[in-house]
């Protein structure tokens, strides 16, 4: 349907141009040829017989050739259409956003000034051109540059809110009791690394979201230490056109609100990023060799990198995998077979903790619950696969 929409559009905009082509021909065609027909006035916005056929002549042709070469212009516009969205892709939200602030202020700014030079003669015309290109493209790189200075100057507004609000909910402290001499509190002493022993949260565990318990449970101590260059990921995941990357970006930032703002541990936000380093894992990497902290993931690959580089890892499927109750072979199951395996004739069943069951001739149970033998198990970094028999299959 766009595409039609597209063709027509292209074909009525050649055919006007041919249409006004032709018309600034028909003097020069009318003199050529001499035929005092050719002159006749129409009696309508003064037009001859001879602009009239030009029109219609001109028209004609261009909407010919707009049908002819819409194909191609409606290929070039869908690829430089895929280019502009990958590029879009690759930026962060917050820089789109300032360059659109900066374009506009640098249109608004060359609107003014090409008014007021407008009317010099020969180059006023395209004097107000010259400073749209030129105030434009001043806008984006200045705002895109300097984004963060700006974004200084205006954090006063909220701070200035949230100074308000907490002065509202500031209560009146108690007068301390007397204290007796022996009643006073020995002194503690807190025994802190100089390095805070980070914790540094990787996008796969936090779009995971079993880390939050893990945080929870006390299992995890240090501060977390969550890198710019993660929430920009999972932005990027969020903002997503795709639906299934898309929910899980939106996940992962719901999972990261609430280890804010209920983990029993301090959690920062780096502001570090490595522009000469195009992969977040490897960014990742050499934060921790930076910070001397350790990389919370279930990334099996991030595990072995981090690992050669000297950089202690803490995996989250290895941790589940070291708390599972263990499956021997023989053991029964009741599970329900929702989907076909990769081999001819097998189904695959989950556990409530998602570990992956592949039943050997469960094809011909897809969508049942059925009572399975357990036959071997496979447990690895990457997580645990149990494979199984249905049971009046598992004797034979």
């Amino acid at each position: 349907m766009l595409d039609k929409v597209l063709r027509f559009f292209i074909a009525a905009l050649l055919a006007v141009a041919g249409a006004a082509l032709m018309q600034l021909a028909s003097p020069s065609l009318t003199q050529f040829i001499g035929t005092e027909i050719l002159k006749t006035d129409m009696g309508f916005f003064r037009m001859t017989l001879a602009s009239l056929l030009c029109i219609l002549v001109g028209g004609a042709l261009g909407a010919l050739v707009g049908m002819l070469t819409a194909s191609y212009f409606i290929s070039a516009l869908k690829r430089f259409a895929a280019w502009v969205e990958t590029q879009l892709n690759k930026m962060p939200i917050h820089d789109v956003i300032a360059g659109v602030v900066g374009l506009s202020l640098g249109l608004i700014l060359a609107t003014l000034l090409g008014a007021a030079f407008s009317r010099i003669p020969i180059v006023g015309n395209y004097l107000p051109v010259v400073f749209a290109i030129v105030f434009g493209y001043l806008g984006i790189r200045i705002t895109m540059t300097k984004r963060e200075e700006i974004e200084e100057m205006f954090n006063f507004i909220p701070r200035f809110f949230k100074e308000i609000l907490k002065a509202r909910d500031v209560k009146p402290e108690p007068l301390p009791l007397p204290v007796q001499p022996e009643a006073l509190p020995v002194p503690k002493t807190e025994i802190t690394g100089g390095d805070k022993r980070y914790k540094l949260l990787d996008t796969s565990a936090i779009i995971d979201g079993r880390i939050a318990d893990v945080i929870d449970s006390g299992f995890i101590e240090g501060t977390l230490l969550i890198p710019v260059f993660v929430l920009e990921e999972l932005q990027r995941i969020a903002d997503s056109a795709d639906a299934l990357k898309r929910v899980r970006g939106r996940r992962g930032l719901d999972i990261l609100q609430k280890i804010r703002s209920e983990a029993r541990l301090p959690v920062e936000i780096d502001s570090r990023d490595f522009d000469d380093i195009a992969e977040v894992d490897s960014k990742l990497v050499r934060l921790g060799q930076l910070v001397g902290g350790k990389i919370v993931t279930n990334d099996y690959n991030l595990n072995k990198v981090a690992e050669l580089q000297g950089v202690s890892v803490l995996n989250v499927n290895e941790l589940a995998n070291a708390v599972k109750p263990v499956v021997v072979p023989g053991e029964s199951m009741h599970v329900t077979v929702v989907k076909d395996g990769k081999e001819q004739g097998q189904g695959v069943a989950y556990l409530d903790d998602g570990t992956m069951i592949v039943i050997e001739g469960g094809h011909r149970h897809l969508n049942q619950d059925i009572d399975v033998e357990v036959t071997s198990a496979l447990q690895t970094a990457a997580g645990r696969m149990i494979f199984a028999k249905p049971r009046r299959y598992a004797k034979n």
